[in-house]
């Protein structure tokens, strides 16, 4: 499974991804908007958004992305390990 995740904390990037591999997906994270964000997204399985932490930019740009492919879309309030932890076993099983 693919995974990106819009937001979160710049020093926690690494983190994320190894929980992401624990739940056997794939991970791209997106902590700063860039230039190209809406190419760089792709068509993942799932975009998880961390919305305390996130520009409005970034998330319309994802949200934008998700309806044209018809990605689900995780939302958190918090950015931290726990929450992603949660969210991977709630949608990866």
């Amino acid at each position: 499974m693919s995974v990106v995740i819009i937001g979160g904390n710049e020093r926690m990037e690494q983190q994320y991804k190894q929980i992401c591999k624990r739940h056997r997906c794939k991970a791209k994270v997106f902590t700063r908007m860039s230039g190209n964000l809406k190419t760089q997204i792709g068509q993942p399985d799932l975009i998880i958004l961390f919305t305390a932490t996130v520009a409005h930019k970034m998330v319309h740009c994802a949200l934008k992305e998700a309806e044209r492919y018809n990605i689900r879309v995780e939302r958190s309030h918090s950015s931290s390990a726990c929450a992603l932890e949660n969210m991977l076993r709630e949608c990866c099983g």
